[in-house]
């Protein structure tokens, strides 16, 4: 037996007092450094919000980017100052937003971006992650059907083009997109599409989530050999938003 050390403490008690306090402190401290991101919070109309939440910001720190890539200080306190093209379908507090334009285009909504970095994601050795596998000659289809040459077919059955290249990521060893050959009459020139939405089948790739009068406002990228972080985020929600915006009969209720 252990002699009580003052009244009913001893070193058992002192030892889960110890580890309650220490729990404690890592909760605020994991939850404060997860603040760094995405605070302070802003309402619907893009001003601060009041309430920031039961935990204070945390102080900024300055993070040095790995292969040059200068430094960034978060959390910056910066808006984002971009016009969002939707307008609130009420006065009442957490009333929703309805476009005012093509919210395809706009990039709102499920269609949305966020302003990332206009730089190319790179791997551990300071390459860009995702390059065309026309330039990889190390990579070959080895299970599956190769979609090079197959017809791209849009969702409402409409042929716009031709599937020319894949572009891999090379650390994951996995196709993030296909690389779509626009015919003339769907704006012409090369797109991206994500390889989570497309469908390859012998007759041709299906990309149901938006039509053929949709590809030739495919958000571009700014290089034939490389895409950004800012480049994805915009291809990936426009062809997300199309399963929403791309036809007046997605907006209303499905069952």
């Amino acid at each position: 037996m252990i002699e009580p050390i003052i009244g009913t403490l001893d070193l058992a008690s002192l030892s889960l007092y110890l580890f309650w306090g220490f729990f404690a402190l890592l909760i605020y401290y994991l939850q404060t450094e997860n603040m760094r991101e995405g605070y302070p919070l802003e309402t619907d109309q893009g001003d601060p919000a009041p309430n920031q939440g039961p935990f204070p910001l945390p102080k900024p720190k300055t993070f040095r980017l790995m292969h040059g890539r200068g430094e960034v200080t978060v959390p910056d306190y910066k808006p984002e100052n971009r016009e969002v093209a939707l307008r609130q379908t009420s006065v009442a507090a957490g009333s929703p937003f309805e476009p005012t334009g093509d919210p395809m285009v706009d990039g709102v909504g499920p269609a949305s971006w966020a302003p990332r970095r206009d730089v190319p994601e790179l791997d551990g050795h300071g390459h860009p992650k995702i390059v065309p596998m026309a330039g990889a000659s190390q990579f070959a289809v080895s299970a599956g059907r190769d979609p090079r040459g197959l017809p791209v077919i849009a969702g409402d059955g409409e042929t716009v083009g031709e599937v020319v290249d894949m572009w891999i990521d090379e650390p994951e060893q996995l196709v993030r997109y296909l690389e779509i050959a626009l015919d003339e009459a769907h704006g012409g020139g090369r797109r991206l599409a994500p390889m989570q939405l497309s469908v390859i089948r012998a007759s041709g790739v299906k990309i149901r989530s938006i039509f053929g009068k949709h590809f030739a406002n495919v958000p571009k990228t700014a290089s034939p050999h490389q895409v950004t972080l800012l480049e994805e985020d915009k291809i990936c929600g426009y062809y997300a938003g199309g399963k929403l915006y791309a036809s007046a009969e997605r907006l209303k209720p499905q069952l």
